[in-house]
């Protein structure tokens, strides 16, 4: 859900990745020198690509409220079914494209792998920096899908950010089958 849950890029990858990966000391007032700002539009797209949506994000940063604009990223996510990210940036250092690949392992268990591919003419320390970036900002992420509860029929409210979550769910829900083992799934009549 992360894709479509555009609120949470300003609450849990606001901070600087020198805050860290742990959400619990993130907010340390000695990190509020600096924030990343994101704004963000998330779809599924039409037919005949109803297996891919689409992200598209604009990254800014300031730093004690003032704008960096070497730090300005535009971002095309696509993600193809359940297993494959492409996150397209470009920005005034050059281009790029992260590669993410989730695998299941397990019940809520993935391995994921991350790619940064950049142009010829980026420094690769700077490709390595993204690098280091992404997985910092999913690991804050993975902090949160590990203590997320999962309810068997969640209720939603009427706003933008609910919407998008609940679309994004019956998007994703075309990946599973009939056969598909299910969270809150009985395996016997006891109760």
């Amino acid at each position: 859900e992360n894709g479509a849950d555009i609120v949470h890029l300003d609450q849990v990858h606001g901070r600087v990745i020198t805050a860290g990966r742990d959400l619990r000391k993130i907010w340390n007032k000695l990190w509020s020198f600096a924030s990343h700002h994101w704004t963000a539009a998330w779809e599924p797209c039409s037919r005949p690509d109803v297996h891919i949506s689409m992200l598209k994000l604009v990254h800014t940063f300031s730093v004690f409220g003032y704008l960096v604009p070497v730090f300005k990223l535009t971002v095309c996510v696509r993600q193809v079914g359940p297993g494959l990210v492409y996150m397209e940036f470009n920005s005034v250092l050059g281009k790029g494209m992260f590669l993410q690949t989730a695998t299941p392992q397990g019940p809520l268990l993935q391995k994921v792998i991350h790619r940064v591919y950049t142009n010829s003419w980026m420094p690769a320390v700077v490709g390595k920096l993204c690098l280091l970036a992404e997985a910092i900002q999913v690991e804050r992420d993975i902090m949160i899908w590990n203590n997320k509860t999962y309810a068997a029929r969640p209720m939603f409210v009427k706003s933008r950010e609910d919407t998008l979550i609940s679309k994004h769910r019956r998007w994703f829900s075309q990946f599973y089958s009939d056969k598909s083992p299910r969270m809150f799934q009985k395996e016997d009549l006891t109760f």
